[in-house]
């Protein structure tokens, strides 16, 4: 199969390889040799969202009167 580098860099995957990974959007490069070699890549976020720390927090027990009673209590401990 054949793919065209444009004049921006950019390559479209043949549709009978793209169709072969239908989830995937992003996709790690490497090279070996005098080859490219793409595989699925997996994005994990930077840090955990706000829904995911809730839900955490519903499953550790934690409710919102033990964050604030906690953040008081750092807070004397400073002084």
């Amino acid at each position: 199969m054949l793919a065209k580098r444009t004049s921006k860099n950019q390559i479209t995957l043949p549709k009978s390889i793209a169709d072969r990974f239908p989830n995937v959007e992003y996709f790690d490069l490497r090279i070996e040799g005098d080859k490219i070699l793409l595989a699925p890549a997996k994005i994990v976020p930077a840090g955990p969202t706000l829904e995911r720390v809730r839900e955490k927090m519903k499953q550790l027990g934690i409710a919102e009167r033990d964050v604030s009673e906690a953040v008081r209590w750092a807070r004397r401990q400073r002084k």
